[in-house]
């Protein structure tokens, strides 16, 4: 079942390239959505797909490079249709 999920992701996760490399982890796994720094210091992800296929995204974001990700809330989101993976910028 298709489903969109608001991730927010915390550590050491910006300006480390880490928006990009949820971008192309989104993009491998045919995911659409968009990333987004907030000023807070963390990352927010909206991520449309299905379940197990957002699980999968999930534990993958864990190894992008120079990142360190110390903790990943995920929350139901409204279902939304996106046109691709986009990376907000501020």
């Amino acid at each position: 079942m298709m489903k969109t999920v608001e991730i927010l992701f915390s550590g050491k996760v910006q300006k480390v390239g880490f928006r990009s490399c949820v971008k192309k982890t989104a993009d491998s796994a045919g995911l659409t959505g968009e990333v987004e720094n907030l000023a807070d210091g963390r990352v927010r992800a909206l991520v449309t797909g299905e379940e197990a296929v957002i699980e999968k995204f999930l534990s993958m974001t864990y190894s992008c490079p120079r990142a360190i990700v110390k903790n990943i809330e995920v929350s139901d989101y409204v279902f939304t249709e996106f046109v691709n993976f986009a990376v907000k910028r501020e």
